[in-house]
């Protein structure tokens, strides 16, 4: 059915309930953040595989990179066949037949040439690239601890939401039965001014007659007046109620159409039972269920503080690719190699300070399970508070039925007796007063019950939607 067409018909409380759980921007945001703790999850879940990444860098260099500031000579040893030994060749000085020695450096008599260009790289332009990956063995319970709060974390944000769709809902109802009270008020308040209006024409019929008074007019018109203005007020009241109405269900306010209960003569209810078991509702409240999960993400949030007191053990492996590289002497091009190794962290002293952030934690958690059982105890308090005012509604309700033979039985006597001539004009004024209140009563009494009643079911948990 289109809204459009819901407009034109009859919409039912459960329609309304649907509109507003559809149309509620923070039922929306909600949700989302329902999917963003999915998402939260899945990324913990993560940290069990490895990590696999791909990196790469390039440098250029001004300069170019030379052992030696300038060309070396090396001596060079050669074999004596009469020692049987390899000896340095020398220079020797033909005066005295000893070593030559040229600034207090013996000279030997042949060298190697090592030229200072056979020490220099070219690493004007230096390209490197890997790919890595990281496989964690032991991180101290921290990715276990991770993965629990995020799924903690899911279950948290769809309790919270559930509890934010059942105050939605009550405020709804609580507006769906304002509309239908005031809709029925209407309609008393149109049935009393026809009982003033039709005894207004009676007492100056009687006027006319010589058996009324201007004063008996006078007091008439004064209830007619009374019961306009009333009237006044109930169609102000509706249509704000409406509108109300309207905005909670994500509909424009100045759209009308007729509630299903707003015509029915009596509403239908049915008492329930007062007695209820306190574990069996305590499993039902989300407010519960967010106070338990949050002690545990807080459990799970001391264990990730203490893994910081574990050691850590990760394994890595790279593939990476070098441009100049010196696996086959220096050559300006891609040499290509992998690695693999073990990575371990061990914490030594701290001076307490991972042990105090651990036992901070903990003191988290504890004053968790204290609200915990702060809410349990209020709970049980909410849930005896609205027995009781259902209990009195339902008391309420059964007088005020009572109250309704009794005010249409001395309304008939006191318009009877008036006409005979029996009882006075101010008596039957009060009788009418007093059935205007008695139908208003049961009004107030039936529309007490249904919110009684859906209060009782929200500090329940046993809300339906």
């Amino acid at each position: 059915m289109s809204i459009q067409g819901m407009a034109q018909g009859t919409v039912s409380l459960d329609s309304c309930r649907r509109m507003a759980i559809n149309n509620n921007r923070e039922i929306q945001a909600g949700n989302i953040k329902i999917e963003q703790a999915g998402y939260q999850r899945k990324e913990a879940a993560a940290a069990y595989l490895p990590s696999i990444d791909l990196v790469g860098g390039y440098i250029y260099n001004q300069h170019k990179v030379s052992l030696k500031k300038e060309d070396q000579y090396l001596p060079i040893k050669t074999y004596n066949s009469a020692t049987g030994k390899y000896d340095f060749g020398l220079v020797t000085d033909p005066a005295t037949g000893m070593p030559a020695v040229v600034d207090g450096s013996i000279v030997p008599s042949m060298v190697a040439l090592l030229p200072k260009s056979a020490l220099t790289a070219d690493i004007h332009n230096i390209f490197a690239g890997a790919i890595t990956a990281v496989q964690p063995i032991y991180m101290g319970g921290k990715i276990r601890a991770m993965n629990a709060i995020t799924k903690y974390a899911e279950e948290l944000a769809r309790s919270m939401n559930d509890s934010k769709i059942e105050d939605v809902i009550y405020n709804v109802d609580q507006a769906y039965w304002q509309v239908v009270s005031l809709r029925a008020k209407e309609k008393l308040v149109h049935s009393y001014l026809k009982l003033v209006k039709n005894l207004d024409s009676d007492v100056e019929k009687m006027m006319k007659q010589g058996v009324a008074t201007q004063a008996n007019k006078l007091s008439v018109d004064v209830k007619v007046n009374e019961g306009n203005v009333n009237l006044t007020k109930v169609e102000n009241g509706l249509a704000l109620s409406r509108m109300l109405l309207n905005q909670l269900c994500g509909q424009p306010i100045d759209r009308r159409y007729t509630l299903a209960d707003e015509d029915k003569e009596d509403i239908e209810g049915t008492l329930r039972p007062s007695r209820f078991n306190m574990d069996t509702v305590y499993s039902k409240r989300h407010e519960i269920e967010s106070l338990t999960l949050a002690t545990k993400i807080y459990d799970e949030k001391a264990n990730v503080t203490k893994s910081e007191m574990m050691p850590q053990v990760a394994a890595f492996a790279a593939y990476h690719a070098l441009n100049p590289n010196s696996y086959n002497g220096f050559e300006n091009k891609f040499g290509f190699g992998f690695s693999v190794g073990a990575m371990v962290k061990v914490p030594l002293w701290h001076w307490g300070g991972l042990s105090n952030k651990y036992k901070a934690a903990l003191a988290d958690a504890r004053i968790k399970r204290v609200e915990l059982e702060d809410a349990k105890e209020k709970i049980a308090l909410q849930v005896n508070q609205a027995a009781y005012r259902y209990q009195e509604a339902w008391k309420t309700y059964e007088k005020t039925k009572a109250n309704l033979v009794s005010a249409n039985e001395n309304l008939r006597c006191a318009t009877v007796g008036y006409k005979e001539g029996v009882m006075n004009l101010d008596e039957v004024l009060t009788a009418q007063t007093a059935w205007f209140k008695a139908y208003s009563d049961n009004i107030d009494a039936q529309i007490d019950i249904q919110l009684c009643d859906v209060y009782l079911s929200k500090v329940l948990g046993e809300m339906r939607y």
